[in-house]
């Protein structure tokens, strides 16, 4: 294999390309706003992070670019008081090692105390410092400022890797230093854990290491101002109601290790165990009335450490109750197993059981690389391991093989995306405090246990059975079981189940979903039934044009009581009720009007969501209208027939939220040419007072004069509609250049706002410079993904002509990913189109069917069979679908200039398929060009990057479409050795327009 460096590479095929000479297009503006550029991009401002406090009397969110410094911008919600605060550049500082910055994400970032009356976020480094701090290399680090509400007051301290209120006491906030050698600029160190019961992922890791995670915790009294410091602080959490710190040391040596309790209200402080170990991953119950916690010890045999897992109870009386629990004294233990420290331990509700997960440690001579102190990383973020362990000496003499074997449940690649997961995993079990017993409740047999609401039962999976033709063919199954948490025996209940919907609030019975209804299971055995046999709707999915068969509508969720269901059919939402199957139509009138009442807003705190719905108090839904494409809020009463519209307009409305002590809503609300605010109303959505308002940002800047919509009818008869955005200073009359912008069915953003960005296509800043868009609906007929786009695409244009909008001759192509190859699919069908950007596309089904999806490694079978795909089986069996469905046997139609995205390590569409395509149009002498940028994976993350593509789509169309002159690269190309001097030329900075930062007044 050749090395390049990572630099952008182009490659172009020019014969044949013939560019499109003509005058722009005109854009009258009387007002003589100025059209969206690149640099106005980059410092585009929105909005992030909204937070509002208990009592609703206080707003705050982020304000910033996607680039550069922000602010917090903290106000009133019933005056124009309001104070802004600079933070620096988000994501430049941060924790790094064990958990990095995830412990305190997005949503710890900045909030209020529980009793509303201080507020505190976290500030980062300015881009300026970060980029001084990084040619130094020296860390960056983040700090909290705290701010009194009342009096404004302001407080910050520096080298804060996070913070958290003593939730419901509200008296509190703990401050989590970095490590010391995060200070002297060995690494980040470990974040703690935060919170009500917040902890970094992987907080503790799962073998041993001889350098202690242990930092400075400062405790600050926010009526004082005193603080606090508590050394050597591992992990921490404070009990919901905020009257105890739970904190363990992790110390040099291990000197002073164990687990501590701080009474916030008297200020003792009082050792609950300590050891020469390593404690980790306190948690508490909800209540507060009971504490777990995992106590690790070193074996020289293993890699992993031994841990035994300590219960307290009554911790609040001058004697908390003990309950240890250590599997090396226990001969009912398996074999060779320990307690994991990769899963938090838990009291069940009645305290009667400790819940713990075991796995097989690593033996001191397995050959798995160390990861101690590495974060679990999600399943769809998984990295893939090091294939060989570079630090072996002998590492020349090891042999450096994956065998992949046809009877594997999941590919070779699969398991390397997944192997963090794997290692990670662990086996639920529990230690029964009465009868002093260890119950088992997961196996190899039936891996997946979770504990059921209440703790009487568990629910079990099997996929064994299903799991490799599920990774073939899409089609995932498994079998339930029900365990019987007080012995560890289980039944199975549903065999081959596809669709299962989770477990009532009382833990008493689950939901499945089988041939197009849904049946409650009992989990103390009794006979399952059908409670949507009589209900006089369908909940079969018949709008889901994939390849799969009788799909559900889904499930709104459980009342908090266990008796009722919420359902929907697409239009409507159902109340069933689960022991009769009797069943009321809520909202009523959806199917008659059109309107879809869809996802339900869930007012209740995070922390009450696993409770279920409570159906005496007002449910609010989000509304849509089919075919206007208006949207609104709805509110569903108890004992109130019908949906009350509370909003319904041509906007789009996005949160709603619910202060937790306050009969007040907090929601957003925008259109095409207003941006996303947010307001705050009454519980009626009335008297509204916005507490937002970024209109201004756009004050200097040509906009979209609205959008229409455009109704067609697909070649297999199909009622569809297109989103035709109207350029800005769009005059009647007058046809403009137009860009027709696909992916799957788009014309529901009629009515959404747009914020600029710059990563390739961008409907806002398009249409700022004199194009319309169109957004068309596309649906699938099985087997022809191609050939539908086709029959939806081609009368969505003529359509859109017939309007006088769009300038037949002038129409450019953009899609990406399936989208991208949609796009280079259309140009072999039809000559509609004067240019064509196809960013990753698809290009070769047959080809791309068995490649591996690199991101999650596994194959494009699945997808392809029954996901985006929709074809029937494989190519062998459907060869004739497969091959006119590929861009790549049919380029020898393609008049359209073509300029394809694809980048070398992307890990969704291989890049053979750009490859594939482009050098088959090029030897056809085909106008081609593609951009490849190298290191890059299914999107451009490098901002660098990201600009570089925005700028030459943008040329790439304003050349075919408007008659501008063709830059260089555009028409000879660039030798690979006058790249650099290429590139460094095009990034020269430009002095970038003043930026405008409004708030609402």
């Amino acid at each position: 294999m050749t090395w390049r460096p990572r630099r952008l590479v182009l490659t172009l095929a020019l014969a044949g390309l013939v560019p499109l000479v003509g005058p722009a297009a005109s854009m009258q503006q009387a007002s003589q706003k100025r059209a969206i550029e690149l640099e106005d991009i980059i410092k585009w401002k929105s909005l992030g992070s909204p937070a509002v406090s208990n009592d609703g009397q206080w707003f705050a969110c982020r304000f910033g670019p996607v680039e550069g410094d922000a602010q917090v911008v903290v106000r009133s919600t019933q005056s124009d008081k309001e104070m802004k605060f600079d933070i620096g550049e988000p994501g430049t500082g941060g924790a790094g090692g064990r958990g990095g910055g995830a412990a305190f994400a997005e949503g710890a970032t900045l909030g209020f105390s529980d009793d509303s009356k201080y507020f505190a976020f976290t500030t980062y480094p300015t881009q300026a410092e970060a980029r001084r701090l990084r040619r130094q290399r020296r860390p960056l680090q983040n700090g909290v400022t705290i701010v009194n509400l009342a009096t404004e007051e302001k407080h910050s301290i520096p080298k804060i890797r996070g913070f958290a209120f003593s939730g419901e006491a509200a008296g509190w906030i703990a401050l989590a230093r970095y490590p010391a050698q995060a200070a002297q600029g060995g690494g980040a160190g470990t974040t703690p854990a935060g919170g009500r019961g917040d902890r970094a992922p992987g907080a503790g890791g799962s073998g041993p290491s001889d350098r202690p995670r242990g930092a400075d915790l400062l405790l600050r009294e926010l009526a004082t101002g005193q603080a606090l410091n508590v050394g050597n602080v591992a992990d921490f959490t404070f009990s919901r109601d905020g009257r105890f710190l739970a904190f363990t040391i992790d110390a040099q040596d291990k000197a002073g290790n164990g687990i501590q309790l701080r009474d916030m209200t008297r200020g003792t402080v009082r050792v609950l165990d300590s050891g020469n170990a390593v404690y980790l991953r306190p948690s508490w119950t909800e209540k507060g009335d009971g504490l777990a916690v995992l106590k690790g010890t070193d074996d020289r045999a293993l890699r992993d450490r031994r841990h035994s897992v300590i219960g307290f109870t009554a911790v609040s009386s001058e004697a908390p109750q003990k309950t240890l629990y250590d599997p090396a004294s226990d001969t009912s233990f398996p074999e060779r197993m320990t307690i994991s420290g990769n899963r938090d331990p838990m009291w069940t509700d009645d305290l009667q059981a400790l819940l713990f997960g075991i796995h097989m440690p690593r033996s001191r001579d397995s050959a798995a690389p160390d990861r101690e102190g590495e974060e679990e990383v999600p399943e769809d973020q998984e990295r893939p391991a090091e294939r060989a362990n570079t630090t072996d000496t002998n590492a020349e003499e090891k042999v450096d093989l994956v065998l992949w074997h046809w009877r594997d449940s999941r590919l070779q690649s699969q398991q390397e995306v997944q192997e963090n997961r794997d290692r990670s995993f662990s086996y639920l079990a529990e230690y029964r405090v009465d009868s002093k017993t260890f119950v088992r409740l997961a196996d190899d047999e039936v891996r997946e246990v979770n504990a059921a609401p209440k703790q009487r039962w568990a629910v079990g999976f099997d996929d064994r059975e299903y799991e490799l033709f599920g990774n073939l063919d899409g089609r995932r199954y498994r079998d339930v079981y029900v365990v019987d948490m007080l012995t560890g025996r289980r039944r199975l209940a549903v065999k081959r189940a596809r669709w299962y919907n989770g477990v009532s609030p009382d833990g008493s019975s689950f939901l499945v979903y089988e041939d197009g209804h849904y049946f409650v299971h009992p989990m103390d055995g009794g006979q399952p039934r059908n409670i949507t046999l009589n209900v006089p709707t369908s909940f079969v999915d018949t709008e889901d044009d994939h390849n799969v068969v009788k799909p559900p509508t889904g499930v709104i969720g459980w009342a908090n009581d266990g008796k009722f269901v919420l359902l929907h059919d697409n239009w409507d939402i159902w109340q069933v009720q689960v022991a009769a199957g009797q069943a009321v139509n809520l909202s009523a009138t959806g199917r008659k009007e059109q309107i879809r009442f869809q996802r339900r807003y869930a007012l209740e705190p995070p922390e009450d969501r696993a409770k279920g719905i409570d159906l005496s108090k007002p449910q609010y839904f989000a509304a849509y209208g089919e075919w206007t494409k208006k949207a609104g809020i709805a509110r569903i009463t108890p004992g109130k027939p019908g949906a009350e519209m509370l909003t319904w307009d041509d906007a789009s409305f996005g949160a709603l939220m619910q202060p937790k002590a306050a009969d007040r809503l907090v929601y957003t609300s925008s259109t095409v040419t207003d941006p996303n605010d947010y307001y705050i109303a009454d519980m009626d959505l009335k008297q509204s007072r916005r507490l937002t308002d970024q209109r201004p940002d756009l004050a200097n800047y040509a906009w979209t004069a609205g959008s229409m919509l455009v109704s067609y009818t697909s070649a297999k008869g199909d009622k569809l509609q297109g989103a035709l955005f109207l350029p800005a200073g769009y005059e009647k009359g007058k046809s403009y250049p137009t860009i027709v912008y696909i992916y799957e069915k788009l014309s529901q953003g009629a009515h959404q706002f747009a914020v600029p960005t710059a990563n390739g296509f961008n409907r806002s800043v398009y249409t700022s410079n004199g194009y319309a868009v169109l957004m068309p609906d596309i649906t699938y007929q099985i087997n022809d993904p191609g050939m539908s786009a086709v029959w939806c695409v081609v009368p969505a244009l003529k359509a859109a002509i017939a309007t006088g909008v769009v300038d037949a001759t002038k129409v450019g192509l953009q899609g990406h990913s399936w989208g991208g190859y949609q796009t280079s699919f259309l140009v072999t069908q039809t000559d509609m189109f004067a240019a064509a950007v196809a960013g990753a596309p698809l290009t070769n089904m047959v080809s791309m069917y068995s490649l591996i999806y690199k991101n999650t490694g596994g194959t494009n079978q699945a997808i392809f069979e029954s996901s985006q795909g929709r074809f029937r089986g494989g190519y062998w069996d459907n060869w004739d679908a497969y091959y006119r469905n590929s861009p790549v046997f049919f380029a020898k139609n393609v008049k359209t200039p073509l300029m394809i995205l694809h980048n070398d390590r992307d890990g969704a569409v291989d890049f053979t398929q750009g490859v594939e395509y482009y050098n088959t149009l090029r030897r056809l002498q085909k106008p081609v060009i593609m951009l490849e940028y190298v290191g890059e994976n299914h999107g451009l993350r490098k901002p660098a990057n990201q600009r570089d593509y925005t700028v030459r789509m943008k040329e790439f169309f304003d050349h075919h479409l408007k008659g501008a002159p063709a830059p260089d690269w555009m028409t000879k190309g660039v030798p690979r050795l006058k790249m650099e001097e290429h590139l460094k030329e095009r990034a020269k900075p430009k002095t970038p327009p003043k930026a405008i930062t409004t708030m609402a007044k």
